[in-house]
């Protein structure tokens, strides 16, 4: 490629920077993915406008589609683009993907997570990429939950925010009443609840959607009223609880045991 890279100072380049903030994520539906994995998993998706890396990584994204552009930028406009410690080299300017709820919970769904107010990037891109490994057909992203399109959030789904339907409801009560219209049983995961995991695998064998609250103070008790059972997982150590992620991968393998 004959292009000269871009520089950080470049209007281009500062003007892709201001991505790094939700509010212009939400304004502009766009946001980055950065790293090759993310790139691959975006252009899976086809909803990547622009390559950008720097000319030592070309080889790490060879073959684009004919209406993707590839950019190439140095090291500090690179550097600028990502949030890594050490950027990969390529990052991508992609639509948001994310679907309406009416889509992500339908009469045809088996398998939902509804993450309500869950804030840790990490836990919510890992509760997605858990949900994707046992097979679910959704996740939904409710309530004051961390933005879908956080870098991070992104990095711990390892391409799965791809790879199913992920939708975003502000009001996480419009998600369970939304599953329940469409014939799921929600279960909302719940140390004090009345059901215990390990002997549920009647109840696991319904059409599911599983709901998981925030990781310090779990589910508020009228969101978690408004699901059909509380499901505790049961703790035969000393160990005072389990973390949000943790959790979730294991009730949503509890349901594709039985369902599968």
């Amino acid at each position: 490629m004959t292009q000269t890279p871009l520089a950080a100072s470049n209007p281009r380049v500062k003007q892709l920077r201001r991505l790094s903030r939700r509010s212009e994520r939400s304004e502009r539906r766009l946001f980055l993915a950065d790293g090759p994995k993310a790139v691959e998993g975006a252009l899976a998706a086809g909803c990547v406008e622009e390559v950008l890396c720097r000319p030592d990584a070309v080889g790490l994204v060879p073959d684009l589609p004919a209406d993707v552009r590839r950019t190439l930028v140095d090291e500090r406009a690179l550097a600028a683009l990502s949030d890594s410690v050490s950027p990969a080299g390529v990052v991508a300017v992609c639509r948001f993907v994310d679907v309406p709820l009416e889509r992500a919970v339908t009469e045809q769904s088996r398998l939902v997570a509804i993450c309500a107010d869950v804030r840790d990037p990490g836990n919510a891109g890992t509760v997605v990429r858990c949900a994707d490994a046992a097979g679910a057909d959704s996740v939904v992203v409710a309530g004051s939950s961390v933005d879908l399109y956080n870098p991070k959030t992104l990095r711990a789904s390892v391409g799965s925010a791809f790879h199913l339907p992920v939708a975003v409801e502000p009001d996480p009560f419009a998600a369970v009443r939304a599953a329940q219209a469409a014939g799921l049983v929600v279960l909302a995961a719940d140390g004090a609840g009345e059901v215990d995991l390990f002997e549920a695998d009647e109840l696991l064998a319904r059409p599911t959607a599983w709901l998981f609250g925030n990781e310090a103070w779990g589910l508020p008790d009228d969101l978690a009223a408004a699901a059909d059972h509380r499901v505790a997982i049961p703790i035969h150590g000393k160990a005072e609880s389990l973390n949000l992620s943790t959790a979730a991968a294991l009730c949503l393998y509890a349901s594709a045991r039985v369902q599968r």
